[in-house]
């Protein structure tokens, strides 16, 4: 079972040109129904049944997130330097946590922090560490920011206080918390400081955990006022946390730099490589400005671990709520190290100019209304005279067929359409062929 036999290589060659050749393959209509997936036997089926029901049955069922007209959600398209490294991490078999174990694996990683830092303007000391996703990075950074709380002042703070249009997960890492969370703003809606302020005014800021603020949300791609809430808090001495998973690739856009002015002042800072900066799932980074705090918050001692406990060694098991973790940022290196800064500054620039000129597109047909002004590859609008029930049917009909995943989404209590660009393989031709569909005035009328 765990030798590469004859059938095991050729299936290697096999996948090889697949993945090669897949993006250029159509996405096949959805099937009704559930698919007949190859039973569990004791005696197995064999690798080349088994390949062919993956190839065949299990991975057309999905619509990929590298899909050129996947404009749902927040997708990802990862170059094939990335792939390729993802891959061989894979059969590697490198546990990323330690330097003891994972050698210079640890280093490549490094430089890819590194380079984030530096796009977000950080200082040399900051450092980072890359974990599943935007999920668990926000929660390590809560948790560290509360342990600073509790080592310089005591106590056990409760509270985190949230732009209105903060990820869902800085909700559900309060929850794991056991902490609170107080909103603040208006939903769909840049925060700004005075708001800010008339909420943290009527606080203790020694029941207060952090501030979490957004540098691109995620149903608008609207970003925060960063440099007046970091201001507030640092008057205040209260962890600012900027959620920028989506939307901090934009960094990386010279035009776009100066929306984000005040991000270098957060004490932490999440961005996701596996959403706008080309990298396989799953690839998030937590980063600190002063990482010995999270360091302090995070690393594990237990007898077994004593030989990785070398305080010279740095250890990503550390800097973030895991031990066990994949050395996710060995496809960033790669893709890096490969492309050059320069491609993905151009790549970054291409989705940016795709969503603006569909929202120009947009402002040109009667049938169709901008609902907001577009923030970075985010273009939210209405089609007239549709429902939430019209939006839905259309949605589902679209991806049925192969054609696009597009899916509904609300602002200001209104259902309406969302495009997000983070492709830089979708093509205007993309953008037209999606609002085509929208002509009709109710889903196969």
């Amino acid at each position: 079972m765990h030798d590469f036999a004859l059938q095991d290589r050729q299936v290697l060659g096999e996948l090889a040109s697949w993945i090669a050749d897949r993006r250029d393959a159509p996405v096949p209509p959805r099937p009704a129904g559930a698919a007949a997936l190859p039973e569990v036997t004791g005696s197995g089926i064999g690798i080349r049944a088994t390949w062919a029901a993956l190839r065949d049955v299990l991975l057309p069922s999905s619509f990929p997130t590298d899909h050129p007209r996947y404009l749902a959600f927040v997708g990802g398209s990862p170059t094939p330097a990335a792939v390729i490294a993802d891959a061989a991490l894979s059969a590697a078999a490198v546990y990323g946590g330690s330097e003891l174990e994972a050698g210079d694996v640890v280093a490549a990683e490094r430089v890819a922090i590194r380079w984030l830092c530096d796009t977000i303007g950080y200082p040399e000391q900051s450092h980072g560490v890359f974990v599943a996703g935007g999920s668990l990075a926000n929660l390590s950074a809560l948790v560290t920011a509360r342990h600073q709380r509790v080592t310089e002042r005591g106590g056990m703070p409760g509270i985190i206080v949230a732009s209105a249009s903060t990820h869902s997960s800085v909700r559900a890492a309060a929850g794991i918390m056991g902490c609170q969370v107080l909103s603040v703003g208006t939903p769909d809606r840049p925060l700004h400081a005075d708001e800010l302020t008339a909420v943290l005014d009527g606080l203790d800021p020694d029941d207060v955990v952090a501030v979490v603020a957004n540098a691109g949300a995620t149903n608008t791609g609207a970003i925060d006022a960063l440099r007046e809430i970091a201001e507030c808090c640092e008057v205040r001495g209260i962890w600012l946390h900027v959620d920028a998973a989506y939307g901090g690739a934009a960094l990386l856009a010279p035009g776009r730099r100066a929306e984000f002015d005040g991000i270098q002042h957060a004490d932490s800072v999440t961005i996701d490589p596996h959403k706008w900066l080309f990298t396989p799932f799953d690839c998030a980074a937590v980063l600190y400005l002063d990482p010995a705090i999270a360091r302090a918050a995070h690393q594990q001692r237990a007898v077994y671990l004593e030989a990785v406990e070398d305080d010279g060694a740095d250890n990503p098991a550390d800097y973030a709520a895991h031990l066990t973790r994949r050395a996710r940022g060995v496809p960033v290196w790669a893709s890096l190290v490969a492309n050059g800064t320069d491609a993905y500054v151009d790549a970054v620039e291409q989705c940016l100019a795709v969503a603006e000129y569909a929202a120009k597109q947009i402002e040109t047909l009667p049938h169709l209304e901008i609902v907001t002004e577009p923030h970075l590859s985010v273009v939210l609008f209405r089609r007239r005279g549709w429902t939430a029930e019209h939006y839905s049917a259309w949605s589902a009909e679209i991806q049925a067929n192969g054609l696009a995943l597009v899916t509904p989404t609300t602002f200001d209590g209104e259902s309406v359409l969302r495009l997000c660009f983070v492709n830089p393989l979708t093509s205007t031709d993309d953008v037209d062929l999606v609002l085509k569909t929208l002509e009709c005035h109710a889903p196969n009328g």
